[in-house]
């Protein structure tokens, strides 16, 4: 029982560690905003809430907070770890070792509602 109580322990360390790099987030983020800035006001974007008018499209910040990028990255774990989690019991399921592309396919609408 103590033994698996310290592999717990061991491996909520090591997942602390396991996360996304902070910085090719932002990088990914940089990219994505880069081509919206681009592409202009000419995209059919559903947006509820207005923003400030002196804050125009051209003008606002190609940054990221520090900790939204944090939370994102513990988003986007969180996310693949249930894929994957998701994919394995699928896949055991079927008495296959390994998960199959087809795994995920078959689990990716419902965890994209869910998420």
């Amino acid at each position: 029982m103590q033994a698996a109580m310290d592999e717990d322990a061991t491996t909520g360390n090591s997942r602390a560690a396991e996360t996304f790099d902070p910085d090719l987030i932002h990088a990914i983020f940089k990219l994505v905003w880069r081509r919206r800035a681009e592409k202009g006001s000419g995209g059919n974007e559903d947006i509820d809430v207005e923003p400030a008018l002196e804050t125009s499209r051209r003008n606002r910040s190609t940054t990221a907070n520090a900790s939204a990028l944090k939370v994102s990255c513990e988003l986007l774990r969180i996310f693949v770890a249930e894929a994957i989690q998701r994919s394995a019991f699928i896949a055991e399921a079927e008495d296959a070792t390994v998960i199959e592309p087809t795994h995920l396919e078959r689990v990716l609408p419902q965890l994209l509602l869910d998420f």
